[in-house]
């Protein structure tokens, strides 16, 4: 998010050296700077006791391709918890233990994503509104459905190469 007027009052921000961040956004009327932001966001790569995941589908972003669960922060959460408000509001399932995986940022979209991996039990889906679709897959049904080059891959292959079981699980 670029800032052009004072979240605060409204007035138009000038370019003033700050420090060691250079030039920043900042508002003469409300003697405060406003640095630049990205969207930040959690992805999450949801995984069952039989290393089996959960993947969902949504008709705004692809009617061909499944993606991991992700959403947006808001404020006043960690990353944690955003992650596990995500799973649970998106497919209806409890975390039993979340990790942070890293970070990554999507330029093309100016979002900053924060990588988890989340640990549930299998159950039912109870999919939200925005979910058109949800299904348990294993390592090599999963890496069909999902598209290549994305970060969702990225988190599905670091999993399985960390267990030693890329392209071999159980069903």
């Amino acid at each position: 998010m670029k800032y052009i007027y004072c979240p605060q009052c409204g007035t138009q921000l000038i370019g003033k050296e700050i420090g060691d961040e250079g030039e920043v956004p900042f508002c003469l009327a409300c003697s405060r700077p406003w640095f630049d932001q990205s969207y930040t966001c959690t992805i999450t790569l949801v995984v069952n006791e039989y290393d089996q995941v959960a993947l969902i589908r949504q008709g705004y972003i692809s009617n061909e391709y499944f993606v991991c669960v992700a959403g947006y922060m808001k404020p006043g959460e960690s990353g944690e918890e955003t992650a596990c408000r995500e799973v649970k509001e998106e497919l209806g399932l409890d975390v039993e233990e979340i990790r942070y995986t890293g970070s990554h940022f999507l330029p093309k979209r100016d979002m900053l994503m924060l990588a988890f991996e989340a640990q549930v039990k299998k159950g039912e889906f109870h999919l939200s509104g925005e979910v058109d679709q949800a299904e348990w897959f294993t390592f090599n049904e999963a890496h069909e459905k999902m598209r290549e080059g994305t970060l969702a891959i990225q988190l599905l292959e670091q999993y399985f190469a960390k267990k030693g079981q890329s392209g071999s699980i159980r069903e």
